[in-house]
């Protein structure tokens, strides 16, 4: 298997305003992610999930350590480049969706591939099936204000895999739908990793990163513990990863 991400060391520090106090969000985090892995992270509020994923995301740099993105170091990449390098090799998922409501969803769904200078004819090759098969064809006139929002995190998908990213990164994306969107999109996921993406996930939901191939559990700025699914099935992991919340929640022993 080929690694997609290699994370290293990495160590991120927070000044205050008048740099009278530190605020160490990650310590020493480790991992890799191999291609066609499907990976959750989780950890209570504060734990520095959301600094991670800024950082993978090539949103904020760390105060050590490294990522690498299949043989890019993210800190090499020159400020000017960044936008190009994250629009042509990463995947976004929001919880909010971050859809423009002036744009229909073809529209915004194709907003990559115009920020990157495609023919509008490739522009529709690469859309239609990708539509179909996120059963969102028949609504990409609409905007996003008429359509739910399981449709409109459906879109987000559509826009975030259109360019055929080497990762997927998603941020709490089933937070703002109801439990049937939930599953649908869960559903989803699934399948397009079974075809091969890559896929990051942050989640709170215990429902949600039980459809993954492996979880890693953050705490204090560390990788505290890592599930891996093998053979189990949903429910055997659903069960797995409840334990080792509350584990974790009680102060358990580090073992990642």
């Amino acid at each position: 298997m080929m690694k997609v991400l290699d994370v290293k060391n990495l160590k991120k520090v927070y000044t205050t305003r008048l740099g009278a106090h530190k605020v160490e969000a990650l310590k020493d985090v480790n991992f890799s992610v191999e291609q066609g892995e499907f990976i959750a992270i989780m950890g209570e509020s504060g734990s520095g999930k959301t600094t991670l994923l800024n950082i993978l995301a090539a949103l904020d740099k760390p105060t050590s350590g490294k990522v690498r993105l299949k043989d890019v170091d993210l800190n090499a990449v020159p400020e000017r480049r960044i936008a190009e390098f994250r629009r042509n090799n990463l995947g976004f998922v929001f919880q909010d969706f971050n859809l423009l409501d002036t744009l229909s969803l073809k529209d915004n769904i194709l907003l990559p591939l115009v920020l990157a200078g495609d023919k509008y004819k490739t522009m529709e090759e690469k859309l239609m099936p990708l539509a179909k098969k996120l059963g969102i064809a028949p609504l990409l006139e609409k905007y996003p204000y008429e359509v739910s929002g399981g449709q409109k995190q459906r879109a987000a998908a559509a826009r975030a895999l259109i360019t055929n990213p080497e990762l997927v990164l998603a941020d709490e994306p089933t937070g703002a739908l109801d439990s049937k969107s939930s599953e649908e999109l869960l559903r989803l996921f699934t399948n397009i990793n079974k075809e091969g993406q890559t896929i990051l996930m942050v989640t709170h939901s215990v429902r949600a990163a039980s459809v993954a191939s492996r979880v890693l559990f953050i705490k204090d700025g560390e990788v505290f513990h890592q599930l891996y699914r093998g053979n189990a099935g949903e429910e055997q992991m659903y069960q797995k990863i409840s334990e080792t919340l509350t584990v974790l929640a009680a102060g358990g022993e580090r073992s990642a």
